[in-house]
């Protein structure tokens, strides 16, 4: 599952089911959603798993040996993408999504349906 958060921690893009062994990069290029960000003018702050990606995703500096300043922007990076880490986390806090008992491509909406009902919750307080 690819998710898409908002600075605030509000999930804002949810993807289909892929295979666990799909790459999250081969995976959000196969879901368009980076060309739609990169449209939509956005940055994205991402993981290491999405260096290369290019166009609106941000990534941390990767390797031994960083200077020190791209030791305090990976840790500044780190810092910003917690809300959007507890999104994800707060997704599979769910227990219908722990053990699936449905086909797989239904899971993209079942985590659709779980983001609106979070957002729910959040606008009720």
């Amino acid at each position: 599952m690819q998710v898409v958060a908002s600075p605030e921690g509000a999930v804002l893009w949810t993807s289909g089911a892929l295979p666990g062994s799909v790459h999250d990069l081969v995976a959000a290029r196969a879901w368009g959603i980076l060309r739609r960000l990169e449209q939509a003018g956005m940055t994205v702050l991402a993981d290491k798993a999405y260096q290369g990606a290019g166009g609106p995703v941000v990534t941390p500096y990767k390797g031994k040996g960083k200077l020190e300043s791209q030791k305090r922007a990976n840790r500044s990076h780190a810092r910003l993408r917690g809300p959007g880490e507890r999104a994800n986390a707060q997704l599979k806090c769910w227990r219908i999504l722990r053990r699936l008992r449905c086909s797989p491509s239904k899971a993209g909406h079942m985590c659709k349906a779980i983001a609106v009902l979070q957002h729910y919750e959040v606008a009720r307080g």
